[in-house]
């Protein structure tokens, strides 16, 4: 992920449970995504799966993959939760959390990071404002991810309605960390979008429907991380 003493920008696609990125239509997205970043190493690209998928996703492609949730538990009586272990084993390499599709309380958020960092899986952790961001931060995850709930799914993205969101935000995270990279997210669909995201000082974007719904998201992820990186020119 780092190029020399920068990091690289960074696309993380989220399949949610859409129709087409799941199951046997999710592990061609999979496929698709990886041979476009493998043709392109300046952006790192990281696609987070349903657990379900991981395991054969995680066995078919190079990029890392990502589970949507884990929970601070441990082996055990456990039932219907996700074992961070088992996402490990299964091929993940990461974890999203407290995305605002699936919100935890703070004590929850830290039990799951804490355990993450046990296993050796990379956490990104959602907010869905920057005082949430900040707290977020404070338990130290590897990326904080800002994504306004009421733009996730939109044609409206963030980073052109609601810039200083994304602005507050790395202010916010700053008062806790100088290191913790910035991901935003909600609506983000098109090159200027990725480009804008950059300039506003993040890291990268997080992508949903902009590019699991597309009619051809081949073209919307090349369009992406040509904005990425014209952003970090």
């Amino acid at each position: 992920m780092i190029e020399g003493d920068r990091l690289k920008p960074m696309l993380v696609v989220n399949f949610k449970t859409y129709e087409n990125g799941t199951g046997r239509k999710g592990l061609e997205l999979a496929k698709v995504i990886d041979y476009i970043a493998r043709k392109n190493k300046d952006v790192e690209i990281v696609i987070a799966v349903q657990h379900t998928d991981i395991k054969e996703i995680s066995g078919a492609v190079s990029i890392p993959v990502y589970a949507q949730h884990i929970d601070g538990i441990v082996y055990g009586s456990n039932t219907g939760f996700i074992l961070p272990e088992a996402v490990k084993e299964a091929g993940a390499k990461g974890t999203l959390i407290n995305h605002s599709e699936h919100r935890i309380t703070i004590d929850a958020i830290e039990n799951a990071i804490n355990r993450a960092k046990e296993v050796g899986l990379k956490v990104i952790a959602c907010a869905n404002d920057p005082k949430i961001a900040e707290g977020v931060a404070a338990l130290e995850p590897d990326f904080v991810a800002i994504e306004p709930p009421e733009l996730i799914g939109s044609n409206v993205s963030v980073c052109q309605a609601r810039p200083e969101i994304i602005e507050k935000s790395i202010e916010c995270v700053r008062k806790v960390s100088k290191d913790i990279p910035i991901l935003c997210g909600a609506g983000v669909h098109s090159r200027d979008d990725a480009k804008r995201a950059i300039e506003l000082g993040s890291i990268g974007v997080l992508v949903a429907s902009g590019i699991v719904k597309a009619s051809n998201p081949q073209k919307v992820t090349l369009e992406l991380i040509h904005g990425l990186i014209e952003g970090s020119i």
